[in-house]
């Protein structure tokens, strides 16, 4: 779908274009765009252009990009191709369309409005998937100046402005159910640029009849709009009845002249309307082409890897102006929680108390409230944070009511997936010796309870150095039995792949315990990590790197963690001394529009595709062995090590069509 050529449209050839490189916002590895080398020969000429009457194909560059591609303000066009995707069921699969203006055709400041329509997608058999239900639009927003922010297009009017000499691109998203029946589907996509308002059609009307009319009428026109401006023209005497008086005059003047023969057809046609009908749009639009091929593989839903990520509570109440435990509060985690699942991670809410203890729950309600059933038994939580209230208050309630969690809990089907999350990257003796005194407790609860702790490096106070690679990888030693589940850093092993050896060499996985992963910060480019500005198959490989490493889960500690704002609507301000969107996987809505839903990142998206693909590799090893699908992972490209990677969607693809054509019925 991507084509390594940079070409510009100019009546309706293609000319090379000479591009330098744009570095983005993290240095090496993150040239994501070019500058365009600009458009010559038009031939439309310097008249108002009416873009019912010109093709849009000659007005604007359409072409399509893969969901990896960071397709910054200066990408250079690209010839449009038919679009090509491969889905399985209860999958999401998107690419993008970039939009970018060779001249303007209205006079207020941007290049022109334009309207994308797109069709259901059908297959021979009569099945669908529906525009607004399966298919959606979202325009990519840059922030920094990078591409990020998905901000929702409205399905009742799909249409957007672009801007002189700078690309658009709109994000496809393609959602197929459970129960879609395989096959092919196919559809189109239709962009078509449209007029502004009716200012504008009056302009083009008055314009266009002007140079048609005698000289004697095109002056008796003249005449009545020169008297318009001058009774509209502001005077600093002027009261508030003769402005009112002026007003009507010209109002009057204006209809005088709309009435007009010459302007007859301009009456019939104001109809049109900001939707534009079948045959217009067939005459005028950019078709994009697009199928999906749906096979008869379905993604488990419930994800195969925990990826436990954190969203901070606090954050929500200074933003949302909310208070602890209120009806508006429990609305809002509620919110936030829902539509997270849909990107098959399991979140936690979060609060941090002195020296990195965390509270960390999933669900805000106690275990007996008929909610929680709800949450804890949803099939796409894989795992599930249960609150140690004594974190942040010793009293004899908070150890009581914990007790009752921890009961009630422990007799369910999905107490396999509870965790404990106590310390965030504890580094002494005395820490540790709080997360073994709380195990202790917590045993005596139940002796089947797990424990997650993250660190990088080993305890100081220990008998070996803690900043060796050898106390790192005797933690387990040191915090046996109090520990199920071990959560590194992926920083501490750089590119030595072959490290990894030594931490599961120390692990004990007949008592239960597990190997996590995590990223906070680092690590840093070329390696995997979720900052603005890495490269798209930088974002996705993040999930290929801990399959490939052999972690059975993986954690992230923010998606909502920017700077302190005390209305829904402040800017964003990332964290000072952090790297460009860490900790930030998604934006208020009420950001970018009246929407109280969340917006996504394109990091975001990038991260569900991992986890999809993980699925993909999951399904090949269970027909092959995991030997083989190692083996594909390398031999397509996709994957070969922390610093070798695709950077271009082409292996990406290979690596999916192979699981396809080896493993469908």
């Amino acid at each position: 779908m991507e084509s390594n050529e940079s070409n510009s449209a100019t009546g309706g050839k293609t000319q090379e274009v000479s591009v330098p490189p744009v570095e983005g916002v993290a240095g090496g590895g993150t040239s994501y765009g070019w500058v365009d080398g600009g458009l010559q020969g038009s031939s439309l000429g310097t008249s108002v252009i009416d873009p019912a009457k010109v093709h849009s194909a000659d007005l604007l560059h359409v072409w399509s990009m893969p969901s990896t591609a960071n397709v910054s303000q200066q990408e250079a066009p690209r010839p449009l191709e038919h679009v090509n995707l491969l889905a399985a069921r209860n999958e999401r699969e998107s690419f993008q369309i970039a939009l970018r203006p060779k001249v303007s055709w209205t006079s207020s400041g941007i290049a022109g409005p334009v309207q994308i329509q797109c069709t259901d997608l059908c297959s021979s058999a009569g099945d669908r998937l529906v525009v607004g239900q399966s298919i959606t639009l979202r325009r990519v927003v840059p922030i920094l100046g990078v591409p990020d922010a998905l901000v929702p297009i409205d399905p009742s009017s799909p249409q957007i402005n672009l801007l002189p000499g700078e690309t658009t691109a709109i994000w496809v998203s393609l959602n197929v159910p459970c129960g879609q029946q395989p096959g092919l589907y196919e559809g189109e996509i239709f962009i078509t640029a449209v007029r502004t308002d009716a200012d504008l059609d009056l302009y083009v009307c008055l314009v266009s009849r002007a140079e048609s009319l005698p000289k004697s009428e095109r002056y008796q026109l003249y005449k009545e709009l020169r008297t318009c401006l001058d009774i509209t023209e502001s005077r600093d005497n002027s009261s508030s009845e003769e402005m009112v008086q002026r007003l009507s005059s010209t109002s009057t003047t204006l209809r005088r002249l709309l009435v007009l023969p010459a302007f007859q057809d301009c009456q019939e046609n104001n109809g049109l309307g900001d939707m534009m009908d079948e045959d217009v749009m067939n005459n005028v639009a950019v078709h994009v082409k697009l199928s999906l091929t749906v096979w008869d593989f379905t993604l488990p839903l419930t994800p195969s890897l925990p990826a436990v990520i954190g969203i901070s509570e606090t954050v929500i109440e200074d933003r949302f102006c909310l208070e602890h435990g209120t009806k508006g509060w429990y609305d809002a985690l509620d919110h936030h929680f829902r539509w997270l699942l849909q990107y098959r991670i399991s979140p936690f809410f979060c609060r941090w108390g002195d020296s990195m203890r965390i509270l960390a729950y999933t669900c805000p309600w106690p275990a007996d409230h008929p909610k929680a059933s709800k949450y804890y038994s949803d099939p796409r939580l894989a795992a599930y944070a249960v609150p140690y209230a004594p974190i942040l208050s010793c009293t004899d309630a908070a150890k009581n009511s914990l007790r009752r969690e921890v009961e009630i809990l422990k007799t369910e089907s999905h107490w396999s997936k509870a965790y404990f999350y106590l310390w965030d990257e504890p580094f002494n003796m005395d820490q540790y010796e709080v997360i073994c005194n709380i195990s202790n407790e917590l045993r005596t609860y139940t002796p089947d309870v797990r424990i997650l702790t993250t660190y990088y490096a080993g305890p100081s106070g220990s008998e070996l150095t803690p900043s060796t690679f050898e106390a790192f990888a005797k933690v387990p030693n040191v915090l046996r039995p109090h520990t199920q589940i071990f959560c590194t850093s992926e920083w501490v092993f750089g590119t030595r792949e072959d490290l990894v050896k030594d931490i599961i060499a120390e692990l004990r996985p007949e008592l239960g315990e597990e190997w996590w992963t995590y990223i906070c910060m680092g690590p840093y480019d070329p390696q995997p990590n979720w900052h603005i500005g890495m490269r798209g198959t930088q974002h996705r490989a993040v999930m290929w790197r801990v399959w490939k490493e052999g972690g059975t889960g993986f954690l992230y500690w923010g998606a909502n963690c920017y700077e302190k704002a005390m209305i829904p609507s402040a800017e964003i301000c990332f964290r000072r001394g952090l790297p460009p969107g860490d900790g930030v996987l998604f934006y208020p809505g009420e950001v970018f529009s009246s929407s109280h839903e969340p917006v996504a990142s394109l990091r975001l998206e990038r991260i569900l595709s991992g986890m999809q693909d993980i699925e993909y590799l999951n399904l090949y090893s269970s027909k092959f062995g995991r030997a083989e699908a190692l083996a594909l992972l390398e031999k397509t490209g996709a994957y070969l090590g922390p610093d070798r990677y695709a950077h271009d969607h082409g292996p990406v693809d290979v690596m999916r069509g192979e699981v396809y054509r080896t493993c469908r019925s």
